[in-house]
């Protein structure tokens, strides 16, 4: 619960002014979907091509923070929604920074991306999901884990064990079993054209 005398503090400089001077619309990608499916492979790409052009960004991955921020976290139920709750305020902050910001978590539950979005302005939140099918993310399986979670090594494992409830109408749809990794960063870079967050 939050203390009644904890009151945000409004600073001079404000996001408008941080995003002005970036020369870009501050945003969250958020990339979700099954282990495996290439989350973390097109965000890094994406953010590639957009230090490129001379933009600012951050990427936070799943893996990368569960060495810091969220270290002290498993993947029980509850912890994956605390992990996904401190991931989305901190996104919210770089958002507020005036950054384009990239997430890449499997993020399984329909209700913890919502209550990212929740706390974002309503065209600062871009659901990016990477439907790659399951078959295919096992057929992959860069780090072994879904052959660990079929022998039972792996208690709820997103896609054997646990659902992965899959977004009904994301911004964007990604479908890495069909297109390149350069044809999804395409995608992805002509859709924050589109939409005004970067300039041509």
């Amino acid at each position: 619960m939050k203390d009644e005398n904890v009151v945000w503090h409004q600073h001079q400089v404000n996001k408008a002014a941080r995003a002005e001077k970036k020369r870009q619309k501050p945003c969250v990608l958020w990339f979700t979907g099954l282990s495996g499916s290439g989350k973390s492979t097109i965000a890094g790409a994406l953010e590639s091509a957009l230090h490129a052009r001379g933009q600012h960004t951050y990427l936070l991955d799943g893996d990368n923070v569960r060495h810091g921020l969220c270290g002290d976290l498993g993947f029980s139920y509850e912890d994956r929604i605390e992990n996904i709750r401190r991931v989305g305020e901190t996104a919210k902050l770089m958002c507020d920074a005036g950054l384009i910001v990239l997430t890449a978590f499997i993020s399984p539950f329909t209700k913890e991306r919502d209550s990212v979005r929740a706390l974002l302005n309503d065209d600062e939140f871009v659901e990016v999901h990477v439907a790659t099918s399951l078959a295919v993310c096992e057929s992959r399986d860069p780090k072994g884990l879904y052959k660990k979670a079929r022998a039972g090594e792996i208690a709820n494992f997103t896609g054997i064990s646990s659902d992965y409830q899959a977004p009904s109408d994301p911004e964007i749809a990604l479908h890495t079993d069909e297109q390149s990794i350069e044809q999804s960063v395409e995608q992805l870079t002509n859709y924050l054209i589109e939409h005004g967050y970067i300039n041509v």
